[in-house]
């Protein structure tokens, strides 16, 4: 097992990191939590036919509750977050209850604005189960989607702990893998390139990760977003630069329809074109070409899907969190590890868009 420490300014907490971690929830609950008096599981309809009962017996004799909300993005409508919120509200759930997250990134956001939102806020305890949410899990960002934007309704609400059982990781097919692990590129991208020589090196094919790269692969990347995250906890300065990609991958999503095209995937194309920004802009030297090569070699889309417009694209990115008064700001790199947010004009974004 290991143990990442993350500290904010409103809680500190800790990231248990190991294969079959989830049978330490139980004491770490007893430990923690005096008069516990119901827990609520979080789940969505995938992920609770894998591996709800896995939890359900490191809980035996508690009966937690159950709310099983549809998969992937789907989970992230108001409508699923009211009935979530109706299921507490109808089993009696009170300021000393807690809810646990089971699940990828959009199971830890839905469920994390519930607590947040519950009460005025009751625990929460986040157990991943993909590679993306190795990102989503840590830092208390927890959020809805809306049609005209993603994670535009939600809170910052930190959660008691992460547990991070690898042994749960095993069912991700390659589309999840591909999904999750471009946030892991990222992470060295804005913060190490110790860590991005590292992955160049030793990752060549996702199928084939070992528990070993994997496991090195999640922990560097959630201490990177410790370092930002406890910098600056609600986003009002460096933590921004989390976001390289995302300004047009969020755009991307969106454009597609939440659930047709994976995040991950998404935002690696949003790195691709911020790269080529950040070359013509900031003069970042970097050999794109043999960047791209890489990633569509680990199965990676690197351009704007077919049927989609640049003009709507930019007019999404209008709606992004980063934009200031309809000024679109994208995180750039003045060179690997110093990111920096740039205000780019739309013309040039969308002549950049239509070289791109």
């Amino acid at each position: 097992m290991q143990i990442i420490p993350i500290q904010t300014a409103s809680k500190n907490y800790e990231v248990f990191v190991g294969e079959g971690i989830r049978k330490e929830i139980r004491s770490f609950l007893d430990k923690h939590f005096n008069n516990l008096t119901k827990i609520l599981i979080i789940t969505d309809e995938t992920v609770g036919k894998l591996h709800l009962e896995k939890l359900l017996d490191c809980l035996k004799p508690l009966e937690p509750v159950i709310f099983t909300a549809p998969s992937g993005e789907k989970a992230k409508t108001f409508e699923v977050f009211y009935s979530a919120l109706g299921t507490a509200l109808e089993n009696r759930l009170d300021r000393k209850s807690v809810v646990l997250a089971l699940g990828g990134g959009a199971v830890g956001d839905l469920s994390g604005f519930v607590a947040a939102s519950f009460m005025r806020g009751i625990p929460f305890i986040q157990i991943p189960t993909t590679i993306l949410a190795h990102d989503s899990a840590v830092g208390g960002k927890v959020a809805i989607n809306h049609p005209l934007g993603k994670n535009m309704i939600g809170a910052f609400h930190q959660p008691e702990a992460v547990f991070y059982d690898l042994e749960l990781l095993s069912t991700l097919s390659g589309q999840e893998i591909r999904s999750g692990f471009a946030e892991v590129i990222k992470h060295a991208l804005i913060h190490d390139l110790e860590f991005y020589g590292w992955l160049r090196t030793n990752i060549n094919n996702l199928a084939t990760l070992t528990t070993e790269q994997l496991t090195y692969s999640l922990t560097k990347g959630i201490a990177i977003k410790n370092e930002f995250v406890s910098r600056d906890e609600k986003e009002t300065g460096v933590r921004a630069y989390l976001n390289f990609g995302h300004t047009l991958g969020h755009a991307i999503e969106s454009d597609m329809g939440y659930g047709n095209f994976t995040h991950g995937e998404a935002v690696m194309i949003g790195m691709v074109f911020a790269l080529e920004l950040s070359m013509k802009l900031k003069g970042l030297s970097f050999n794109l070409n043999e960047f791209i090569e890489w990633v569509q070699r680990l199965g990676y889309a690197t351009k704007i899907p077919d049927g989609l417009v640049n003009e709507q694209l930019i007019q999404k990115m209008k709606q992004d969190k980063k934009t200031i008064g309809e000024t679109i700001r994208f995180v750039l790199l003045e060179q690997i590890g110093k990111p920096c947010l740039e205000e780019i004009p739309e013309d040039l974004l969308l002549k950049e868009l239509n070289n791109f």
